[in-house]
């Protein structure tokens, strides 16, 4: 049975290697199209008033969407940030491989985590274990986002601000959703309900 918290699953608003089609950048960031794109949503995203939590990927591009975005909500308590490298891009190109920690501790100071080595493990960019880019592993690994989505639900039942957003990608969206024919516009997005199955996974349904 689904329950009564909305998730939204949003798209990175317009990064560099979208634009220039250049794979070979490493963790590339958004264009100045894409920050106006991002900054957007801070009027435009539904029910600002009710989103508890925000799981963003770790890549540069998702990072700086969730931050043009929900930073007032986020810098005022309203809403609490994770980083989950689970939510990182399918492809093990360049593009979508995630900087190095000291590299996005300099590139985002003021994100408030005290010790980014406990939000991610060394070397979650490597493309390998839970994070390779085959089609079996990515199944597995959107599988455990799931699983986590349904647990940050359960303990935000009955609060306020009780809805989700996580900010990924999209191809592995794909894999998230369980839906080949989801392709988002640049920072679109659509609401889910978390549901158990009867095999005892977990799944997303279209709301």
């Amino acid at each position: 049975m689904a329950n009564s918290t909305t998730i939204y699953l949003l798209r990175h608003a317009e990064s560099q290697h979208n634009v220039t089609k250049d794979f070979s950048l490493r963790d590339p960031g958004l264009t100045p199209l894409g920050i106006t794109q991002a900054t957007a949503l801070r009027t435009t995203f539904p029910a600002l008033s009710s989103i508890g939590l925000i799981i963003s990927s770790p890549l540069t591009r998702t990072i700086e969407t969730t931050i043009a975005a929900f930073d007032p909500i986020i810098s005022s308590g309203q809403a609490k940030l994770i980083l989950d490298p689970l939510l990182q891009e399918r492809s093990d190109l360049p593009c979508d491989i995630g900087s190095e920690l000291s590299d996005l501790k300099e590139r985002f100071p003021g994100l408030g985590f005290n010790d980014w080595e406990k939000v991610l493990e060394e070397g979650w960019w490597t493309k390998a274990g839970l994070f390779a880019a085959d089609d079996e592993t990515v199944r597995k690994r959107a599988g455990e986002v799931r699983r986590k989505l349904l647990g940050c639900v359960k303990e935000l039942e009955g609060k306020e601000r009780k809805y989700i957003v996580v900010v990924t990608h999209g191809v592995f969206m794909k894999f998230l959703a369980e839906d080949e024919e989801i392709d988002l516009a640049k920072a679109g997005w659509r609401g889910y309900k978390a549901v158990e199955k009867e095999d005892g996974e977990v799944g997303l349904i279209e709301i």
